[in-house]
């Protein structure tokens, strides 16, 4: 006979009790027995009365509270215990996706209780997918300077990813696990992404699709910084910036952040709202960056600077406070621009990653009272409102990739489309009109990849010409 367990609406703290009560019954009962059944299947039951209006199951525990979905759920001190007997395993994340089987439910028990001997001896998700769990992730938080995931989105870049911007993140990363644990920025290894970034991310269509278009990962503050600095620099080269004047503004938009490498941890990584005091701490991290910077020999004057000033207003307002009226440079105003963007397309655990059109869309609100209104044109030029690498759907009920844009036509890109199983199908140019002069097809939304991602490669040809093909030259100065 089966239990029926009702959850309170989105609660995760009844399925965390299942899953404790079922870890303990099959470390308990032999294989086969009918309580591990039972248990088995009421698991199950609750698990998929949560999914009833959901794709997923999303459980963290962060700092003694339980929060799906970016919600704070309180325990009981039952629930508390079990918080800490998974922490203690090395889980503070559960993740079910819909499709789950029963019998993963019961492999995940069975995991857990196994880990009672010691620590994995083999990353969590390799173990799991070897017990033929594909539907579960078990994880640590990330400690690293991010905010916690929402739905299924992982914290990085996931699939087939440009090998030069991989190159890049690898470096990045490697940049600023130095600085928070204390070691010194190394200027040559700046150098070193800064040309990446310049001579080969920005090269490559499938890095800037990635870059560019909606993503379904939360960034980490070196990933976000690697994508600030090369949209800085997509802004910076339509400006009309020479190789010196780019170099600088990517290096500058590069470590804009490293100042959160000093601030706690537990304050970058609140899922909800900051009180006064942590505010604070968190505006901090402008003063923390130009204090790091200014002491490393070998950066650029305007590095300091724009980590400074790149969440100062057009009009003087904003953090850190240098005085009435005191304007950022262009550069730092450049830098908030592409911040801001990558931030809203970027997935957080506060809401969802937004679609690169209501981004322009939100640049253009804030334009001329935070913004550099002639910033804010020329990005929403250079980006256009379907950017490269976003899947889109047609009036004609068509899903295609945007591979190139129309300068003279931004609203009407032209499309890989895509058949069922993404495979590339034929171009076509929606900004091609029919006899009476009518457009033939139009783009009417932005789709959300699926959570593994597109592989952006399988729709630019290798000799595919230039970065942004299709919006003109990167070195006009165009307004």
């Amino acid at each position: 006979m089966t239990a029926t367990v009702t959850p309170t609406t989105g609660d995760p703290i009844p399925v965390l009790k299942a899953f404790a009560a079922l870890r303990r019954i099959t470390g308990t009962y032999p294989e086969g027995h009918p309580v591990v059944a039972q248990k088995v299947r009421e698991l199950y039951d609750l698990v998929q009365q949560h999914m009833a209006d959901r794709d997923a199951v999303q459980i963290e525990m962060i700092r003694g509270d339980v929060h799906a979905d970016g919600l704070s759920f309180a325990g009981d001190v039952h629930a508390s215990q079990l918080m800490a007997d998974l922490s203690t395993l090395g889980v503070q994340s559960i993740h079910i996706s819909r499709g789950v089987e029963a019998a993963e439910l019961h492999a995940i028990a069975q995991f857990l209780w196994d880990l009672k001997d010691g620590p994995a001896a083999s990353p969590f998700g390799q173990q799991l997918s070897d017990r033929g769990v594909s539907h579960v992730t078990l994880g640590r938080l990330v400690p690293l300077d991010t905010r916690w995931r929402t739905e299924q989105w992982p914290d990085s870049p996931q699939g087939r990813i440009d090998p030069d911007y991989a190159e890049t993140l690898m470096l990045a990363q490697q940049t600023f696990e130095t600085v928070q644990a204390g070691g010194r920025l190394e200027p040559g290894s700046i150098q070193n992404l800064v040309h990446l970034l310049i001579h080969k991310v920005a090269q490559s269509n499938v890095a800037l699709g990635q870059i560019l278009a909606l993503k379904q990962y939360e960034n980490l503050t070196y990933c976000h910084s690697v994508n600030v600095a090369t949209l800085s620099l997509l802004l910076g080269r339509r400006l009309g910036f020479d190789e010196e004047m780019s170099a600088a503004l990517v290096e500058a938009a590069l470590l804009h952040d490293i100042g959160k490498t000093r601030v706690p941890l537990d304050v970058v990584k609140k899922p909800g709202a900051l009180d006064t005091r942590e505010r604070r701490m968190i505006e901090a991290h402008t003063t923390f960056g130009a204090e790091i910077l200014i002491q490393i020999d070998g950066l650029r004057p305007m590095t300091p600077v724009v980590a400074l000033e790149h969440h100062r207003t057009v009009k003087g307002g904003g953090y850190p406070d240098l005085g009435e009226g005191a304007v950022p440079h262009v550069m730092s105003q450049i830098v908030s621009v592409a911040d801001i963007y990558e931030a809203l397309t970027g997935a957080r655990s506060y809401q969802d990653p937004m679609k690169p059109d209501r981004a322009c869309l939100v640049l253009a609100r804030l334009a001329g009272e935070k913004l550099n209104t002639a910033l804010v044109k020329t990005f929403v030029n250079v980006v256009t409102f379907f950017p490269i690498g976003s899947l889109v759907r047609t009036s004609r009920d068509e899903t295609g990739v945007v591979i190139r844009t129309n300068p003279n036509d931004p609203l009407h890109p032209i499309l890989a489309l895509v058949g069922d199983n993404l495979d590339p199908t034929g171009e076509v140019d929606t900004s091609r009109r029919d006899e009476s002069g009518k457009y033939q097809r139009h783009v009417i939304e932005t789709l959300k990849p699926q959570a593994d991602g597109l592989d952006l490669s399988r729709y630019f040809p290798e000799l595919t010409p230039g970065p942004l093909a299709g919006i003109g030259a990167m070195g006009s100065a165009s307004a």
